[in-house]
């Protein structure tokens, strides 16, 4: 069976867009129906408007992994090209954390009213920490290459027996990267 991990690619993503596509247009529905039907007294344009900008980047998101995600097969049938891993770490496991916060503000601003849409300004403040996060460790990780502490008691914890021992003994102290 010629290109079987393509063909599996292909049936994944395909199946993952399919419950997206699905899931995404059922909040949406369930959305606009409650809050035409059932909460219409505190409805307002601003209601539509938070809707629409708040969502929209879950919909950018959306039709981006459709883009990247969506396999193409030739005319014949045959597979041309299974489309990129959707289940990816990194970059696109962030862009499923968006998306799925944000179908749950949706779903939060449906049941709950327009003040739920501020649930979503963890989003900003968790990529802040993120980045934050990332640049400190990077940052200590440089630190040794720079030179500081050269002089400095470089003990990285506490030591274990084997370390003592051979300290006991007056042989070389151990230094681990």
């Amino acid at each position: 069976m010629a290109q079987k991990a393509a063909k599996q690619q292909a049936a994944r993503n395909t199946t993952i867009l399919k419950r997206t596509h699905l899931i995404s247009l059922a909040i949406s529905i369930f959305f606009l129906l409650l809050r035409l039907l059932v909460f219409r007294a505190s409805c307002t344009r601003a209601t539509y408007l938070l809707y629409a900008f708040l969502s929209a980047p879950a919909f950018a998101i959306e039709f981006w992994f459709e883009r990247i995600g969506r396999p193409v097969t030739a005319p014949s049938g045959e597979l041309k090209k299974p489309g990129e891993d959707l289940e990816a770490k990194g970059l696109t496991d962030f862009m499923w954390d968006i998306l799925y916060w944000t179908w749950g503000c949706t779903i939060s601003a449906t049941i709950l009213g327009d003040k739920a849409w501020w649930g979503y300004v963890v989003v900003p403040l968790y990529s802040v920490w993120l980045a934050w996060t990332t640049f400190g460790g990077m940052r200590k990780g440089m630190a040794g290459m720079a030179g500081k502490d050269a002089g400095a008691d470089t003990s990285n914890g506490p030591m274990s027996n084997r370390q003592k021992k051979q300290e006991k003994r007056g042989g070389q102290k151990m230094q681990y990267r």
